[in-house]
């Protein structure tokens, strides 16, 4: 996946950099209600017996700059577009997740929020605040630090939610807890936000549901000299977490070799900071066994890696935000679990198997080993996760 920067306009659901493109947008909403014929013309008298559609209530998400985080949100999204009276949802979002709001309908509107992880910029998120006021009823804070709360509070939204964290008491007027020492699922932490406090989860919690594009699958695969005659095993051997989470290169590489030797091609999925690994890969088949495999990191954005996962017969993938989409895909997937736990981020598909050797020290949720040894990983041999591989057909 590139680092580029989404076009702001795409579909007039993007806003650019903080504060650039607000006003623009709320303009845009008026246009659309009216053309929408959801406002009568100034000199139209409403009649007592007129069906005047309900104004939906507007609801502010700031949203985690984890992929998979991100993935696991749209559970709140869906839960909240359930409920009985109309909701509209727009979320505040980095560059890193912005795009993944593209592919999920009960997303209204993304809007984008030039940080990285861990800047403070305390006034950019004070100014953007100040430009969104008088246009939410409720806001929702996913990540649990202090400055994720800035831009709800100074954008005086009347109901303030999130989970107790970094001191950040004065800024969230509704405060959740949640008992670290059974935590429960992730995509349940967030589902949870939906509902009162004092209201149980529904049972079962919807699933991530990413919708692919069409259009952007030939176009990509037209770009990137991609074929669909064999059947495609996407490997997705990096993690930006940590090397704690990577299933070394030559494992996965011996999963290639068996995938090819049966009949079907490869295709390596990851960011710029993965290439290096993906390169590893491919580095360790017989040249003729490259040649049936497509290096992608760094090579695409993330809604074209969407669209590529989308078209794979089977995936294989370490904990990461590429497994969570290939989840929402569908995709069958295989997930290799090192220092984190599936009781805390599984993969959220039917489809999917996971494997883990479930060692003592493990999970340990570091992003290094603290013992050196990586054993949760190193010692994960490549045939526990090929066994479960079906055949490729074409």
């Amino acid at each position: 996946m590139s680092d580029e920067q989404p076009d702001p306009g795409d579909k007039g659901r993007l806003i650019g950099k903080a504060g650039d493109a607000v006003d623009s947008v709320a303009e845009d909403s008026v246009v659309a209600r009216e053309s929408a014929g959801q406002q009568p013309e100034p000199d139209k008298q409403l009649e007592p017996d007129d069906d005047v559609p309900e104004e939906p209530e507007r609801i502010l998400i700031v949203g985690p700059a984890w992929v998979g985080d991100m993935i696991m949100a749209q559970a709140l999204f869906m839960l909240l577009k359930a409920q009985p009276h109309p909701v509209e949802i727009d979320v505040v979002a980095p560059r890193s997740t912005l795009p993944l709001l593209e592919r999920m309908a009960e997303v209204n509107r993304g809007i984008f929020f030039d940080v990285e992880h861990g800047e403070l910029k305390i006034g950019a998120r004070v100014d953007l605040g100040k430009r969104l006021r008088g246009r939410y009823q409720r806001a929702i804070v996913l990540p649990n630090s202090l400055k994720s709360a800035i831009v709800p509070f100074a954008a005086q939204i009347e109901q303030r939610t999130g989970f107790r964290g970094e001191f950040r008491f004065f800024l969230l007027n509704d405060i959740r807890l949640c008992d670290k020492r059974r935590p429960p699922l992730m995509v349940d932490q967030f589902a949870s936000l939906a509902q009162p406090a004092d209201k149980p989860l529904p049972d079962p919690v919807p699933r991530p549901l990413l919708r692919a594009d069409p259009k952007n699958i030939t176009e990509v695969c037209s770009r990137n000299r991609l074929s669909l005659g064999r059947a495609v095993l996407g490997l997705a051997p990096g993690a930006e977490y940590g090397e704690a989470k990577r299933w070394p290169a030559a494992k996965y590489a011996e999963v290639a070799e068996h995938w090819i030797g049966a009949g079907g091609q490869v295709w390596l999925f990851g960011g710029p900071g993965d290439q290096r690994v993906c390169g590893e890969v491919r580095g360790k088949l017989s040249t003729e066994r490259r040649l049936l495999v497509a290096d992608l990191a760094g090579k695409t954005s993330l809604l074209d890696a969407i669209d590529l996962i989308s078209m794979c017969d089977q995936m294989v993938s370490n904990d990461s935000g590429l497994m969570h989409i290939a989840a929402a895909l569908q995709v069958p997937t295989v997930v290799v679990y090192g220092s984190s736990s599936p009781a805390f981020t599984p993969p959220l598909s039917s489809n999917a198997e996971i494997v883990t050797l479930s060692l003592p020290c493990s999970p340990c949720f570091k992003r290094t080993c603290p013992l050196k040894h990586l054993d949760c990983l190193n010692k994960l041999p490549a045939a526990q996760v090929i066994e479960l591989l079906p055949a490729p057909s074409a």
